[in-house]
């Protein structure tokens, strides 16, 4: 039964989520809420940075980690599979149709249409892991008391880092590696 549960959750997720890898976590939060034995004390986060630091597309990545969080091996396999189907059969239909009417106004209206929804899509991702990154959870004490100041102060600097030219420049790695790094030492001291 999970199997089954693990196919049509996350294919339901590859039929909807419109936008890239990212437009997946909003999805696998839900799942999250609704079967919390299949992610154990996993976070989202935790997902998203796995997902976003192993070799691969993230929203594919997500799929199969969560999916081997689930059920082992064959539930990394379903969930990997039922997420990638849909955009399969739809990208082949959709690649024949699009050959013929690629110069149709309306097609272009609806593409042109399609770009704030999976804007928000990714914010609403993107806020996700934020959010879970940064914030304790317990708002109860206060706004500035829910906040991980360490995790907050790391952030800003990465951040930062990326606007100054040289830095911009290293490649994404380099600053998997250094949150990494800075995360371990927190974690000791």
């Amino acid at each position: 039964m999970t199997y089954l549960l693990l196919f049509l959750e996350f294919f339901q997720t590859g039929l909807f989520a419109i936008g890239g890898g990212y437009a997946t976590l909003p999805f696998i939060q839900t799942m999250m809420e609704r079967y919390p034995a299949w992610f154990g004390t996993l976070r989202l986060a935790d997902i998203a940075a796995i997902s976003e630091a192993t070799p691969g597309p993230v929203g594919v990545n997500a799929a199969t980690f969560a999916g081997y969080s689930a059920a082992g091996v064959p539930g990394a396999l379903i969930a990997t599979f039922a997420l990638v189907l849909p955009s399969f059969v739809i990208v082949s239909l959709i690649a024949r149709a699009l050959e013929k009417y690629r110069q149709n106004r309306l097609v272009g209206e609806l593409f042109r249409t399609l770009r704030p929804a999976v804007t928000g899509l990714i914010a609403a991702a993107a806020w996700s892991v934020v959010s879970a990154a940064i914030f304790t959870g317990v708002v109860a004490d206060g706004f500035w008391q829910a906040i991980d100041w360490k995790n907050f102060a790391l952030y800003v600097v990465l951040l930062g880092l990326l606007f100054v030219p040289k830095v911009k420049k290293l490649h994404p790695v380099f600053f998997f590696l250094a949150g990494g790094v800075v995360g371990a030492l927190m974690g000791l001291f």
